[in-house]
């Protein structure tokens, strides 16, 4: 009887051990973060408006990463990082998964007015100003646009993460026939921003403007905008922005996400 019990007992931990050995891997998390432009709403389309975040899924691979969504919408890098958005996200972050932030959009605004008080301080360095802010009726410090942009890189890679920073998607804004960038602005920071902090970077705006000049601004407001949103894209625009950003990860050099893309993305 005890031989039997033993063999029993040795044959358990055999199989065990064998379980343990053989389980698939944990898929890693793609995690999304940014303002309305990634993720509008619900996520659902509301008010005919996307962001481009709401499509990105569809060119991955999801039996062996999760594409998850944390973008909200009216934040700024400020806002997202301060109030309670990037506090619930990074403690979901683990080794092996990928961040993608774009911001920019909300934050050339005040720093302190009554509406919303999102806004940054212009740039990438390490200046900051204290106010009292009417929205949380507290004293704040507000730094640099890259100056978030750069604290939520450092947080998301002490925990194993690789992080993309995107520049902002383009407005449905243009002179003389072309599409008004942001290369001397947060596009220009965002890039900054993401060396230093030894982030990847995806120029999106420009990759998107690109396209949208050969377009032309006729086609682009017709086929991706609304005519009363200069910002926002409908469900067209949405999806070749998302489009872009694959685009945009093919591209790096280095950047392993690309693994996860289905076969036809790669192409």
């Amino acid at each position: 009887m005890k031989q039997v019990i033993k063999f029993s007992l040795f044959s358990a931990i055999i199989l065990f051990s064998s379980f343990i050995l053989t389980r698939p891997a944990d898929k890693p998390t793609l995690f999304l973060i940014g303002d309305s432009t990634v993720r509008n709403g619900h996520g659902k389309g509301d008010g005919g408006l996307w962001g481009w975040g709401s499509f990105l899924h569809e060119f991955f691979d999801t039996t062996k990463i999760t594409v998850k969504n944390e973008a909200l919408g009216g934040t700024s890098s400020r806002t997202f990082f301060n109030r309670g958005r990037w506090a619930a996200v990074l403690p979901q972050i683990r080794k092996g998964d990928y961040l993608i932030m774009q911001f920019g959009h909300n934050d050339n605004g005040p720093l302190d007015d009554t509406a919303r008080a999102r806004g940054t301080i212009k740039g990438t360095g390490d200046e900051s100003k204290e106010i009292y802010n009417p929205i949380t009726k507290q004293q704040e410090v507000v730094y640099s646009y890259g100056w978030y942009i750069k604290k939520m890189v450092q947080e998301a890679k002490e925990k194993g993460a690789t992080v993309i920073v995107c520049s902002p998607i383009p407005r449905n804004d243009w002179k003389e026939g072309k599409v008004n960038r942001a290369s001397e602005g947060y596009g220009k920071w965002a890039k900054e921003a993401a060396l230093a902090s030894g982030a990847f970077f995806l120029d999106l705006n420009t990759l998107i403007a690109e396209d949208y000049d050969v377009e032309g601004e006729s086609k682009v407001r017709e086929t991706y905008f609304n005519t009363q949103d200069h910002t926002h894209p409908i469900e067209a625009g949405a999806r070749l922005n998302s489009a872009k950003v694959v685009e945009g990860i093919k591209s790096i050099k280095g950047l392993s996400l690309k693994k996860y893309l289905t076969k036809q993305a790669k192409k």
